[in-house]
């Protein structure tokens, strides 16, 4: 029985320095990779996270600023509007360059 247990307490420790190894060498290809992955895409010329969070950042201000400079056009827009209305409908008001019915201009002196 002794010589049954020497074996099964040899077979563990190859299989557990098999398994160290291993690691090992997974550790080594998961370093080789992402070396490689770096330098593919550095050669992509992508933008950091920081960058696009800041170029994200500049345009959600600009469409908000946008948006107020819309909403102060419309008000702009309205005022104008109303005021061009209000200078139609009044009364007794002639346009420019034609004379009132009934009044005559004087005749220029040659």
């Amino acid at each position: 029985m002794q010589f049954d247990n020497r074996i099964i307490d040899d077979l563990a420790r190859v299989a557990s320095s098999a398994l160290g190894v291993a690691s090992g060498v997974r550790d080594e290809v998961e370093a080789r990779l992402r070396q490689q992955f770096e330098r593919l895409l550095d050669g992509l010329d992508l933008v950091s996270r920081d960058e696009f969070e800041a170029v994200r950042a500049m345009a959600a201000e600009a469409r908000a600023e946008n948006e107020r400079l819309a909403e102060r056009l419309a008000a702009l827009e309205a005022t104008v509007g109303a005021k061009a209305k209000t200078r139609k409908a009044k009364p007794g008001k002639h346009k420019p360059g034609k004379a009132k019915p009934g009044k005559s201009r004087p005749a220029k002196p040659e």
